[in-house]
C-alpha cells in the first residue's frame, strides 16, 4: 500500500494506468458500493458539473486553492480520492457507511476538501476550498456522507455534510469568469435542498478483500 505522500507523488500517473484497464459501467453484484481508497469524480446532479479544483487561489476570503465545478467529464483535475477522517479509520476497498466520516483528498494537488467561515466570492455563501499538503489538512477538512440506507451505493445521488460547521457542499449556479470563466462556484450552505446531491461517476473503485486480512483487492 502506497504510503500518502508517495501516492500524490506518484499516484496520477498509477490512476491513469489503472484507468486504462477499468471499464466503466460495471455494477457486479459485489462492486455495487462506494469504497474507501477509491478514486472517484462527483457530480452535482442539479447542475451537472463535476466537482473540481486546480492551483488556481481565491483572490478573496481565505486565499486557499479554489474549488468549482466544471462541465467537462474528461478534465484530470476532477478526481478525488476517499478517505476515512483520519488515516486508518476506514480499510482500504471497506464500503463506506451512510453517516461516516470522510476525507475528499484532491489527486492532483494533495489538498483536502475544506470549509471554514470565509464568504465564498460569488454568492456569500460559505467558501468551500482546498487545503493541507500530501492529503495531511487539519480537523476542517471532514464530511458525513448522508444517504438513505446503510451502505453509499454506486448509484445513489448523496449530500455531504461538514462536520466543523454543518453546511452542505453545494453548488447554485454562480458562474466564475476570467482565469476561470464558466466554472461554477462551490459554497456550503446550511439547509438540504437539491442544490446539494452528489453522485460518483467515473473512477477507480477499490474492491473489499476476498478474505480478510489475505490483503488481496481488484480495482474496476
Amino acid at each position: 500500500m502506497l504510503r500518502v505522500d508517495r501516492w500524490f507523488r506518484f499516484g496520477p500517473w498509477l490512476l491513469l494506468l489503472t484507468l486504462c484497464c477499468w471499464v466503466h459501467g460495471n455494477h457486479s453484484e459485489d462492486a455495487e458500493f462506494v469504497t474507501c481508497g477509491s478514486v472517484v469524480k462527483l457530480l452535482n446532479t442539479r447542475h451537472n458539473v463535476r466537482l473540481h479544483s486546480h492551483d488556481v487561489k481565491y483572490g478573496s476570503g481565505s486565499g486557499q486553492q479554489s474549488v468549482t465545478g466544471v462541465e467537462s467529464s474528461d478534465d484530470a483535475n476532477s478526481y478525488w480520492t476517499i478517505r476515512g477522517k483520519i488515516d486508518g479509520a476506514c480499510q482500504r476497498g471497506e464500503p463506506i457507511k451512510c453517516g461516516q466520516a470522510v476525507r475528499l483528498t484532491h489527486v492532483n494537488t494533495g489538498k483536502n476538501l475544506h470549509t471554514h467561515h470565509f464568504s465564498s466570492p460569488l454568492s456569500n455563501n460559505q467558501e468551500v476550498s482546498a487545503f493541507g499538503d500530501n492529503g495531511e489538512g487539519d480537523e476542517l477538512d471532514a464530511w458525513t456522507v448522508q444517504c438513505s440506507d446503510t451502505l453509499w451505493e454506486r448509484d445513489d445521488a448523496v449530500r455531504f455534510k461538514h462536520i466543523g460547521t454543518s453546511v452542505y457542499l453545494t453548488i447554485t449556479g454562480e458562474q466564475y469568469s476570467h482565469p476561470i470563466r464558466g466554472q461554477r462556484e462551490v459554497h456550503g450552505i446550511t439547509s438540504p435542498n437539491a442544490h446539494n446531491y452528489w453522485k460518483v461517476m467515473e473512477g477507480v473503485f477499490i474492491k473489499p478483500s476476498l478474505q480478510p486480512g489475505s490483503g488481496k483487492h481488484d480495482e474496476l
